[in-house]
């Protein structure tokens, strides 16, 4: 539906008292979410905006708004840039969101009218006379004129640019944010958010996707920056991954593999989509179990034991040294034995029962190694560097029992002979 500006008052509204900027300025913090609530409550298509990176945007509109509003009363003929850049960004936002302006316009008459019952409020409590209100309403819808015809001018000129040139502005940006270095506040990815009409985020989730997989690119929110080529395609998702964005994600993927980073400040996601490669890839290797969607968060000790392999097999050479002389087999039983103990720290009986052994075997093989590693054990440096080579070494060696379904470690912990 067309929306035509505003033609405004036939004549500016009569200046209101300065002083009242006194009385005003008090109220803003409580009047922003008082706003920003009823918004979400009258506008259902701003609902679930308003939880995420939108939410701030709109909570920072409102804000820097009505604080010029009350710095043009106090001192008139402020400078209203500040205002006009929100409003430039609203409106670029609102088109590349695809809704109808109709829902902004909607927007900014809601907080007039919340605007508007704070202030009989406090003219009751401060006495003010009627007709002072009456001016202040005339100076606030007036104020809101002004407001829409900047966005609704936004509004048009984001729609005159091509959806092919804003999908290029927003992986340029989706570039520059995952590169590293780069932080929110940054020149060049505030002028390409801008451009893009992309919120900037406090945190996000970066997403490394299975290469080829075909990303159903309809399924996801239009927020979600993507890139999609290459061999490391990825995307970013603004804030957490709750429910709804993870039922986006796997509706999008098409039941290929993807892997989830941790939700971090923007500048860190480089580090944070790494991870997330790197979780992908141990699924495809079989060092983990593959799911639909895989969370770093609960794998951060296996990308910790395993993200460096030859660091791993130098840290085993070294502390696991002692058991060098042995048959494989034999050590295979000594290594589960020792790897259960100072995991657990259990008794001897407790030891034999995870790994199904009788505890008399345990306890000969405790005093095998207690004789090989001798104050290593007793030394807690020395002792939690064996157990990362353990817990590492069956982490890269539990894909080789994945075809039987048996634990390579109970296999030659459990082999015959008390060795």
């Amino acid at each position: 539906m067309p929306v035509t500006e505003p033609s405004g008052l036939s004549q500016p509204p009569e200046p209101l008292p300065q002083e009242l900027a006194a009385v005003m300025r008090p109220e803003l913090p409580s009047l922003i979410a008082d706003i920003s609530r009823e918004i979400g409550r009258v506008v259902p298509e701003y609902g679930h905006l308003l939880a995420g990176p939108y939410g701030r945007m709109v909570q920072d509109g409102v804000g820097q708004s009505l604080s010029v509003f009350v710095d043009e009363v106090a001192h008139p003929g402020t400078a209203l840039a500040l205002r006009d850049e929100v409003c430039r960004r609203l409106g670029r936002f609102e088109a590349f969101e695809g809704r109808d302006f109709q829902v902004l316009r909607t927007a900014l008459r809601t907080g007039a009218r919340v605007a508007l019952r704070r202030a009989r409020t406090v003219a009751a409590r401060y006495q003010i006379a009627p007709a002072l209100i009456a001016m202040f309403a005339d100076a606030v819808f007036a104020y809101i004129d002004e407001i829409e015809v900047l966005c609704h001018r936004s509004y048009l000129e984001a729609l005159s640019t091509p959806g092919e040139e804003q999908g290029a502005l927003r992986r340029r940006l989706l570039r520059l944010v995952v590169a590293g270095g780069s932080t929110p506040g940054h020149p060049a990815v505030v002028d390409l958010a801008d451009e893009s009409g992309w919120a900037l985020p406090e945190e996000a989730t970066p997403v490394a996707l299975t290469p080829g997989m075909g990303l159903d690119r309809a399924a996801l929110d239009t927020d979600v920056l993507a890139e999609e080529e290459g061999t490391q395609p990825h995307l970013l998702v603004p804030g957490p991954l709750d429910d709804a964005r993870q039922r986006m994600l796997l509706e999008a993927a098409q039941g290929r593999p993807t892997a989830a980073g941790l939700t971090v400040p923007l500048a860190e996601t480089d580090d944070s989509l790494r991870w997330a490669r790197q979780l992908l890839e141990l699924a495809r290797t079989g060092l983990i179990e593959a799911e639909p969607l895989l969370r770093a968060e609960r794998h951060l000790v296996t990308l910790l034991l395993l993200s460096d392999p030859a660091l791993v097999e130098v840290l085993a050479r070294q502390e696991l040294a002692p058991l060098d002389g042995l048959t494989p087999v034999r050590q295979g039983r000594m290594l589960e034995t020792l790897r259960v103990w100072l995991t657990t720290r259990g008794t001897a009986a407790a030891v034999a029962e995870d790994l199904g052994v009788h505890p008399q075997t345990v306890r000969y093989r405790l005093r095998n190694l207690g004789h090989s590693f001798g104050n290593r054990l007793q030394e807690p440096d020395r002792r939690f560097a064996i157990e990362v080579a353990l817990r590492a070494l069956r982490l890269r060696e539990g894909a080789d029992g994945a075809d039987d379904g048996t634990d390579p470690g109970k296999r030659a912990a459990g082999a015959a002979g008390p060795g």
